[in-house]
């Protein structure tokens, strides 16, 4: 019996090692490619983008605060991969791992999709205060703090509420747990002082345009390139030209989840989708087709990827926008026990909706889903870590990968693919 255990643990420790000397590091980015790594920090969402000729552009840089009871409570995942670092330095760590070698590290490009705290950031009495610029270190401020931002676009400030009147600040106080104000105006503070120190320039999404963001090193070289903005601020593109539509008058507050940044990524064959945290199911009585889902699905139109809007929250991914946009690839950037409702996941992969196949990836899942969730959770391909997507030449073909979100080093753990763009 006791040369029998002797051979099982050599036999697991040479199993052990063989598998840790197996792990593949992720390959370096070269001209052609783009990459899409949706990074989990357990904080909110972040999106780092190499785009085709290298330029760089980060989607959201999440960090829900550190003193919510909610945050440190079994319904939220943990700091990921561990405490030492604020999410944002996590997020800053990453991006130089994986930056496009022998480029300065910067950000061509940032956005954020709306001003709440797994978006953006939040203060609360943790935070570090850099005196100069008089702005305190959370989400994107950390983020640009750490890595110049050369243009930085959000949803802005103007419609449907001037966010910078004192009688609309306080009425969004009034109803407010999470201090969107105090995160706002450190926000502004960020930005002001960038402007002036490093020449930051800060624009709102243009509902329609498909030059706001374009290539900034090679862009004659890559026709088959873009970046369409298809909604900001409940103003829908029509699909034609610059024109849009709104779904929102001025004055009428629906919320920030609403009024989300939503942008198409197009390269050659290739297409991706992402919305922040739009939704698409109405309360009861009301018609689903009213939603800023609804509205977005026909011009945004069939995609290869798409990420789950409002994380897979059970407001999200109505029956008419799943069938729409059908992507071959889901992606869920998570970290709630919130996430994804089930009822969500039952459209996600239903062949009533449309037919083929599609495959599920989430940043991260925690046992509650597991156990509610219940068989249909093993429909997923991975249930943790980074995820990230990289399209190959002219966007004909793309792979899949899985990080391991545990390590500092960010090992490749699974790779899928390759996949055919449609």
């Amino acid at each position: 019996m006791f040369l029998k255990r002797i051979v099982t643990y050599c036999l697991f420790s040479f199993i052990s090692v063989s598998l840790l000397f197996s792990q593949e590091e992720f390959p370096a980015w070269e001209e052609g490619v783009m990459e899409i790594h949706h990074i989990n920090t357990g904080r909110g969402d972040a999106a780092f983008f190499i785009l085709p000729d290298g330029t760089t552009l980060l989607v959201d840089a999440g960090d829900t605060s550190e003193t919510h009871p909610r945050t440190l409570s079994a319904r939220n995942v943990t700091l990921t991969p561990n405490r030492t670092k604020s999410a944002p330095e996590w997020i800053v760590d990453y991006i130089h791992q994986f930056f496009p070698k022998d480029k300065p590290v910067q950000l061509d490009y940032a956005m954020l999709t709306h001003y709440h705290d797994d978006h953006f950031g939040e203060l609360d009495s943790t935070r570090v205060l850099f005196k100069k610029g008089n702005y305190y270190l959370t989400g994107i401020t950390e983020v640009g703090h750490h890595i110049p931002i050369k243009m930085l676009l959000d949803r802005g400030t103007n419609f449907p509420l001037n966010l910078k009147n004192t009688s609309v600040q306080e009425r969004l106080n009034k109803n407010d747990a999470y201090g969107m104000i105090p995160s706002l105006k450190n926000y502004w503070a960020f930005i002001n002082y960038q402007n002036k120190e490093n020449g930051l320039v800060n624009e709102p999404l243009k509902a329609g345009s498909k030059n706001q963001m374009t290539l900034k090193n090679m862009p004659g070289k890559y026709p088959g390139f873009s970046v369409q903005n298809i909604s900001v601020n409940g103003k829908i593109w029509t699909g034609e030209k610059e024109e849009y539509f709104s779904l929102f008058k001025e004055g009428e507050y629906p919320g920030e989840n609403p009024l989300s940044t939503c942008i198409k990524i197009s390269y050659g064959e290739f297409d991706y989708f992402t919305g922040g945290d739009i939704s698409g199911v109405n309360a009861l009585g009301d018609s689903d087709f009213k939603t800023v889902e609804a509205n977005i699905a026909p011009v945004a139109g069939p995609v290869d990827v798409a990420t789950l809007n409002h994380h897979g929250n059970r407001d999200s991914q109505n029956a008419f926008y799943v069938r729409t946009l059908r992507p071959r690839v889901w992606i869920g950037q998570t970290w709630s026990s919130d996430h994804p409702d089930n009822n969500v996941l039952r459209r996600l992969l239903s062949k009533e909706l449309y037919p083929g196949e599609r495959d599920l990836f989430s940043t991260a899942m925690l046992q509650a889903n597991k156990d509610v969730i219940g068989g249909l959770i093993n429909r997923y391909k991975s249930l943790h870590g980074h995820i990230v997507v990289r399209v190959y030449e002219k966007g004909a073909k793309y792979d899949v990968f899985v990080l391991n979100d545990e390590s500092e080093k960010r090992e490749v753990l699974k790779k899928y693919g390759p996949y055919e763009s449609r």
